[in-house]
């Protein structure tokens, strides 16, 4: 895929320089496009990813990773899924908000779904005037493996997933925590990936024992970042999703 080198958010000096010098060849209608910096189009390996401040989601198919995946999936604890009562998504600050500290990408001037796009989309191009507002970009979807060319006119064709749902934290503990450590879970980098609309739908509030991934090579990848969010914000998992997980990755 060919990704296009035009100014935007954070682009260094020289490049500025060179396109002062030669012109703006490459610089969207819509506005500027962000130089690339994405992995490849299958994305990061979650082993190699634990601030998920990179690109995307790759499989994991060695065996020493699958190991290692099911290394982290036994380190979570367990019980039953409690009541939804009380939950509303409020509770976890308003949405996209780039106030939630203690995450990273945090008060950078550009909320949380765009922080995202940028993470994970190539041959950004920003609405004009911003070097925040993504409104064109390619992007690999790796719950279904499709590679999207999307455009802000479509929007709901790519959803920000939370892959540990905020109505699932709510109901395996999260509502006892303060505030701040709610909008962190809601706002965390870690937690958040930009997928197809449809594949976000279904998923709703599900954990891995009721929904996967359609596409199967992602299922292991999928589990173990599923497992790092509820490490890193000690949450426990139900019995029969840390059971779905292991098998995923082989366990």
């Amino acid at each position: 895929m060919n990704r296009r080198r035009v100014v935007g958010r954070g682009a260094p000096a020289v490049l500025l320089a060179g396109v002062l010098l030669t012109g703006c060849d490459g610089i969207g209608l819509e506005g500027d496009a962000k130089p690339p910096t994405a992995a490849p189009d299958t994305g990061t390996s979650p082993l190699a990813n634990p601030r998920g401040t990179e690109p995307g989601l790759a499989p994991l198919a060695a065996e020493e990773e699958r190991a290692e995946a099911r290394e982290l999936i036994e380190r979570l604890t367990t019980k039953g899924r409690g009541p939804r009562t009380g939950y509303d998504r409020d509770e976890f600050g308003y949405a996209w908000m780039d106030t939630a500290d203690g995450v990273p990408l945090a008060r950078n001037g550009c909320d949380t779904r765009n922080d995202l796009l940028a993470r994970d989309g190539l041959d950004l191009v920003f609405r004009s005037g911003s070097d925040c507002v993504v409104v064109e970009m390619t992007v690999h979807d790796p719950y279904t493996g499709r590679t999207i060319e999307w455009r802000k006119r479509d929007a709901a064709e790519v959803q920000i997933d939370h892959v540990v749902p905020l109505s699932y934290s709510w109901q395996m503990g999260a509502s006892r925590w303060d505030e701040a450590k709610r909008r962190q879970l809601a706002n965390d980098p870690l937690n958040l990936l930009p997928v197809e609309g449809r594949a976000n739908s279904a998923k709703g509030d599900s954990g891995p024992a009721s929904w996967l991934p359609p596409s199967k090579p992602i299922r292991c990848s999928y589990a173990v970042r599923f497992a790092q969010v509820a490490v890193k914000y000690e949450l426990p998992v139900t019995t029969a999703d840390k059971r779905m997980m292991l098998t995923q990755c082989g366990g």
